[in-house]
């Protein structure tokens, strides 16, 4: 453990981490609780922080002078990136890939046919923890532009793909 806010004989202490120059106590110690922030969040902020209490001739209990949370820092996905495999012509089978570099929880995807004919897709055909959509027994009709939508909790972002049968 790294101590990082510090408040001891009337002194407020920041240490040198690199959350220095994003935190601090959020209220003066003297007139609320000891509660602290963090600004700009970032996902390496990540992890456990662990709060101690010790008041001047007070009996000392770990169980009691010691509070204990987990921060987990949720990603938005980065921009997805679409891509074609296989040949698309008539009669054959292509599979669309979607793929994010960032995002955390891992993101979801789910594709989507775009107007005129507007077409939502279901497994088995897309796979939404990889990304996939397979297009089986290619047709002309199935020509069109099909959008993937890469999300999770804290946001999403679309990679769109244009395929010509």
């Amino acid at each position: 453990p790294v101590q990082i806010l510090s408040y001891l004989g009337g002194v407020e202490k920041v240490e040198e981490t690199d959350l220095k120059p994003r935190m601090g106590f959020l209220y003066p110690i003297h007139t609320h609780n000891i509660s602290m922030f963090i600004n700009a969040t970032q996902e390496q902020d990540s992890g456990q922080y662990m709060c101690t209490v010790n008041v001047v001739d007070d009996t000392i209990r770990l169980d009691k002078n010691v509070g204990i949370i987990n921060l987990s820092v949720l990603v938005p996905p980065a921009a997805p990136t679409c891509q074609l495999h296989g040949n698309a012509v008539v009669g054959a089978n292509v599979t669309l890939s979607c793929s994010s570099k960032k995002g955390k929880p891992s993101p979801m995807y789910q594709w989507q046919r775009e107007s005129p004919t507007l077409q939502v897709f279901f497994p088995p055909a897309q796979d939404w923890a990889r990304g996939t959509l397979k297009l089986t027994n290619l047709s002309l009709e199935m020509s069109g532009v099909y959008v993937c939508r890469a999300e999770n909790q804290a946001g999403s972002k679309n990679c769109s793909i244009v395929l010509e049968v």
